[in-house]
């Protein structure tokens, strides 16, 4: 596995650069609920760990777990639109599908976004067993430990290969994004 760049100092870029190269590129930041202007997302700091409830859950698949983070702090920040999922005793993170660099993600007050992760297949021969899976909202975090069985994988999570979907807004939009990103 592979790890990818840590934004944890938060978001520095001037906002005049941001909007610049965003322009330039036809990037957009990404967002909750709505659009949010570049300038918007680079004002707001990034999430308070202890201000986000992170949960994991079996995904219906034997190798799939759906993610959820919500905002309990009392205004709107960033977290990384990657969630940061690493397992037990193995290096690096789960890649995002599609491929994506890390940028910003607005959580309003009180909002939720969802993503979804595969591991890889339980009667595969490939790869690694590990018994629980962390996730972060940001690179900047701790994060959150699931054990095997939490997640729907009591024999123990496989894993190969593992992918995770960007935040989405809903759980029927992670999972849709899973499956576009998988083919």
């Amino acid at each position: 596995m592979r790890l990818r760049p840590t934004i944890a100092s938060g978001f520095t870029v001037p906002a005049a650069a941001t909007a610049v190269v965003l322009a330039a590129t036809g990037a957009t930041a990404a967002v909750g609920t709505a659009p949010a202007a570049p300038a918007a997302a680079s004002r707001l700091g990034v999430c308070q760990e202890k201000a986000l409830s992170v949960k994991a859950a079996p995904g219906g698949q034997q190798n799939v777990v759906r993610i959820s983070v919500t905002n309990r702090g009392s205004r709107s920040c960033v977290v990384d639109r990657i969630p940061t999922i690493t397992f037990a005793g193995l290096d690096g993170s789960a890649q995002a599908v599609p491929p994506a660099e890390s940028a910003p993600y607005v959580l309003s007050r009180g909002e939720r976004a969802y993503a979804a992760l595969r591991t890889a297949d339980p009667a595969g021969t490939e790869g690694h067993v590990v018994g629980s899976v962390s996730v972060a909202a940001d690179p900047a975090h701790y994060g959150v430990t699931f054990g095997a069985a939490r997640v729907g994988m009591p024999q123990g999570i496989r894993v190969w290969e593992p992918v995770t979907t960007l935040w989405q807004v809903s759980a029927a939009a992670a999972s849709q994004a899973l499956a576009n990103g998988l083919g």
